[in-house]
């Protein structure tokens, strides 16, 4: 697959992302990062707005996994609490994590996203994989490093300014 640092689409939350939208995009899988993009670092406790949009999801055709990072039990539980799939020390951007998620499901890789709040790891790991990337903002950088990315990945944010969803249509 190509190189790429640019999320295919764009947007402020995961909350966005509606059936309507993901299947106008030919998804049928999302992949979640779980840090920044459906809660803060510091929780498993998810917003009442994120709370609602898993339960639409998981009413819909739209198939959920957690794609983590996270080493920690946290994930695991959040998953679990809401009969979620997950696949934790996923290692993004390289493809372990994706790979398995892809194998599980057993989809081609152009009918599935992920979603994340980082370029250097969702959407480079996504783009690797041939997986649709979508940007989110993160939710919280509460630390110097955190915002130090964020810096980092500005021009590329910028770069794909073009690629943000038309909330008005969905």
């Amino acid at each position: 697959m190509p190189f790429s640092l640019l999320p295919r689409l764009v947007t402020d939350r995961v909350t966005d992302l509606s059936p309507r939208l993901l299947r106008d995009h030919g998804i049928r899988l999302l992949m979640l990062d779980f840090d920044n993009t459906l809660v803060p670092y510091t929780t498993d406790e998810p917003t009442d707005a994120v709370a609602d949009w898993l339960k639409a999801i998981l009413q819909s055709d739209i198939l959920l996994c957690v794609v983590s990072n996270s080493r920690n039990d946290r994930v695991k539980k959040f998953c679990r609490r809401y009969g979620i799939d997950c696949i934790t020390h996923a290692r993004k951007p390289f493809s372990k994590g994706i790979r398995q998620c892809l194998q599980k499901y057993g989809l081609p890789a152009g009918e599935c996203a992920l979603v994340g709040d980082q370029i250097y790891t969702d959407v480079m790991g996504a783009n690797g994989c041939g997986v649709v990337p979508i940007l989110v903002k993160a939710i919280h950088n509460h630390n110097f490093w955190l915002k130090a990315r964020h810096v980092a990945e500005l021009p590329f944010v910028f770069a794909a300014r073009n690629r943000r969803i038309d909330h008005e249509k969905y």
